[in-house]
This record gives C-alpha cells, sequence and structure tokens, in this order.
C-alpha cells in the first residue's frame, strides 16, 4: 500500500440554518477554503469523493451530480458515500483507498448537509419534518410507522449497555461534566455552531428528559448545515505540497470499519445491544494496522451522537474499561483544555477528547461531521505538537456502521505551520 498523507483541510462555519446559502454554495466554500488551505488548485486533484447522508434533505436524488461542475471536479472520476452518520468516516475510507492504490496522486473528499431545508407547516419549524426523514432510514414496514428516532435507536443501546454494566454510563452527574468539558472545547472552536454557549453541568442537569435516564435534551447532538473537505495526497505530492504550505503532512497510519447487522438479537448474525461491537472492531483494526495501541493516542475526534454514547464507545475503542467509562470523569482520564495551552499537548495518561466540540457543540452537518472531525485533529496535531490522533465515526440504526482513522503527525518542513483552513 502506498503511503497517503493529509495535505489539506478546510470548513464552512456550522450553523443551524444557513438561510442565504443552498447546499450547492456550501460544497462550494468548503471546497475553495480546503484547495487555499493547500496551495492548490482544483486542476491538481484527480478525482473526488462526496459524502451526503440523505437525498431527502437536498431535495435531489443524486445530489453530487449537479456538485461536479460547480466545485471544479467536472471530466474527473467521483462517488458518492452514504452510511448514515457514518458517511463522513467511510467517504475518507474511500479516498485514502484511492490513493493508496495509487489510482490517484491528490483526492478530495468533500461532504456536507443541508439538514434544515425543511418546513412543517402545523409546529412551523423544521423540526418535525428532520426527524420524519431521519427515520426514514428505519425499516420502512413496521420501525417507520412505529414512530423510530434517531433518539430511540441510541438510547436501545443505552439501555442494553446498562443491563450488562449497571452504574456506569447511568450517572447524570459524570454525563453532566463531560458536556461542561466538551462546551468549554466547542467554546474555543471559531467555526462550531455553539462556540458562543456556556452550560454548566447544572444547567445540563436542569434540562428536561427526552428519554430517561440516559438522555436529556443539553445530551444531545444538532442538527447542522455546513460542509467539510479534506485532501489526501500520495507521499511524493504530499511532501510538495508541505513544502508549499509550510504545514507538515498528516500521515494515515490505519483505517478500520466494521458494518453489524441491522436486525437486535444474539448470535452472530445478530446486533448485540449491550456493545457497538462495530466501532470495537474498527478501532481494533486501525490499531492493528498503524501498530499502536489505545495508550500511544493522545487525541481523540469522536463521532458524539449522544454523550452516554461517547463514554460507551470510549470504552469499545479501549481508551477506559466497559463498565467502567466512568473513569473518563472519575479518573481524569478526559483532558480538561481548562489546563492546557493552546499549544500544549495532554500529559500522558490523558486524552483529549472532540477539541471541536463534537457533533454536540461543534456540529452535525451528517455527511462531513466526520470530515469535520479530521480537520479538527489536524489542526490540533500541528498547534499542540500531538504525535498521534484517532478520528471516529459511527452510522445508522442502532450504530451499525463503525470506522475509526490513525493518523500521525509527519515531520515539519521548517516553516510556520497554521493548519486552520477555516471559514475567515
Amino acid at each position: 500500500m502506498n503511503k497517503v498523507a493529509i495535505v489539506g483541510a478546510g470548513i464552512t462555519e456550522c450553523r443551524g440554518r444557513w438561510v442565504e446559502a443552498t447546499y450547492w454554495e456550501l460544497f462550494q466554500q468548503a471546497t475553495r477554503r480546503t484547495l487555499e488551505d493547500a496551495k492548490m488548485t482544483a486542476d491538481e486533484v484527480d478525482s473526488v469523493v462526496y459524502g451526503i447522508y440523505n437525498d431527502i434533505f437536498e431535495h435531489q436524488a443524486i445530489p453530487e451530480s449537479t456538485l461536479t461542475g460547480l466545485i471544479g471536479m467536472a471530466n474527473k472520476p467521483g462517488v458518492r458515500i452514504t452510511t448514515g452518520g457514518a458517511t463522513g468516516l467511510y467517504a475518507m475510507r474511500a479516498a485514502i483507498q484511492e490513493v493508496a492504490a495509487g489510482m490517484a496522486d491528490c483526492v478530495l473528499c468533500i461532504g456536507g448537509e443541508k439538514a434544515t431545508d425543511c418546513f412543517d407547516p402545523q409546529s412551523r419549524t423544521a423540526t418535525p419534518m428532520v426527524i420524519d426523514t431521519i427515520a426514514k432510514s428505519w425499516d420502512p414496514f413496521f420501525e417507520y410507522p412505529l414512530g423510530a428516532t434517531a433518539s430511540d435507536s441510541y438510547m436501545q443501546l443505552c439501555m442494553g449497555y446498562d443491563d450488562e454494566y449497571p452504574g456506569d454510563i447511568g450517572d447524570s452527574l459524570v454525563r453532566a461534566k463531560i458536556i461542561e468539558m466538551l462546551c468549554r472545547q466547542g467554546n474555543k472552536n471559531p467555526f462550531g455552531q455553539r462556540r458562543d454557549e456556556k452550560v454548566t453541568a447544572e444547567q445540563v442537569l436542569a434540562s428536561r428528559w427526552i428519554i430517561a435516564p440516559f438522555l436529556r435534551l443539553l445530551e444531545a447532538c444538532m442538527y447542522t448545515e455546513g460542509a467539510a473537505g479534506v485532501l489526501f495526497a500520495s507521499e511524493k505530492k504530499a511532501r510538495e505540497i508541505s513544502e508549499r504550505t509550510g504545514v507538515p503532512p498528516i500521515w494515515v497510519k490505519g483505517v478500520g470499519a466494521a458494518n453489524e447487522s441491522y436486525s437486535p438479537g444474539r448470535g452472530g448474525n445478530y446486533k448485540p445491544l449491550s456493545r457497538i461491537v462495530s466501532d470495537h472492531l474498527a478501532a481494533e483494526r486501525a490499531y492493528a494496522m498503524a501498530g499502536v495501541r489505545p495508550s500511544d493516542i493522545q487525541l481523540v475526534e469522536l463521532h458524539d451522537a449522544f454523550v452516554a454514547q461517547l463514554m460507551i464507545t470510549m470504552g469499545e475503542m479501549g481508551f477506559v474499561p466497559l463498565g467502567r467509562t466512568r473513569n473518563l470523569v472519575d479518573e481524569g482520564v478526559m483532558a480538561d483544555i481548562r489546563e492546557l495551552r493552546d499549544d500544549q499537548p495532554p500529559p500522558r495518561g490523558k486524552v483529549l477528547i472532540n477539541p471541536s466540540g463534537g457533533l454536540i457543540f461543534g456540529g452535525h452537518f451528517v455527511g462531513g461531521s466526520n470530515m469535520f472531525s479530521m480537520w479538527s485533529a489536524r489542526r490540533e496535531m500541528v498547534r499542540r505538537q500531538i504525535p498521534l490522533a484517532l478520528i471516529h465515526g459511527t452510522g445508522a440504526i442502532n450504530a451499525v456502521y463503525g470506522g475509526a482513522i490513525v493518523i500521525e503527525l509527519g515531520d515539519d518542513p521548517g516553516k510556520s505551520p497554521t493548519g486552520d483552513g477555516g471559514a475567515q
């Protein structure tokens, strides 16, 4: 396999509603900023991978077809990936594969969503239509007519996990403290959707229940509109671009993914509701390919649809023991951003989790959320000189799609690195 590096990344501002921009314009913004970050032109890109979760959000079947010319990718090969919330991770996996196989020297991976371009006339808000659109991912004959939602899906897992490991994720105060830390990190993200909010543990505990006892209003991710791009390049191209930009390449060291069965139950052909096996297998495969262990990794950008799921996933990926994921707080495994300078890595034994603010405070534009995580991980690795990081994605009903990418900070080309690549 050929070496693969990340040489550029760019994002739009994350918003609950982009009134003045279509999804076409969001993809244009993200593409431009990604290319500018790498000091490249569209002509230097060999192919493109699109991450778009939901055609209904975009009001168009095959929405990637109209993007091709608008983002400068005409007459280049392009493919669209959709795997629920893991769309961004699987899109990056496809882009990495193209470069690793020698099919392309440079691939643009671009993803986004225009999630709230819908309207419910009865409530006069977008929310019921957004929930209904997401619910169409479920079994159309049985689950969808019963009123399935994303919250139901993840809370089934949380309840199953709590049956297996009682007293771990069920402590509301532990979850509230994690939310408070994520908020402080989101305040440092200049493009985060909730960057101006101050949320305390007390406010989390006072917010209303959505599904007791594992989900309050302030413990959930958001609907977001936005787009993000990442450029993957071959070793030769990466070193050339690194000299051009002054930013060290970020090398892809390991990639892992796993898809569980859709149907819950016991046995190999079913999905156990007490575990997120896809996260476990994806991380183990990424570690094996990279030749690392969880203890080697100091930065994780994790797909936190809900904070209880964040805790389970950190256990599945080996950063804390399953059944004692509350060690993130109880034993201080989760690094506190207040104790770090902006250029300082976390101390050994601690992990910086979601410095972007994650999906809960940064933003969740589903098709590109994991690219947003990659943008953040690259930015923090360069600023803080963190050697290794893990990017995670999960998606589909009951979190049956899992993905993980281990990345490594490359040599500094001798110039002052920034690696920001965001909206100005």
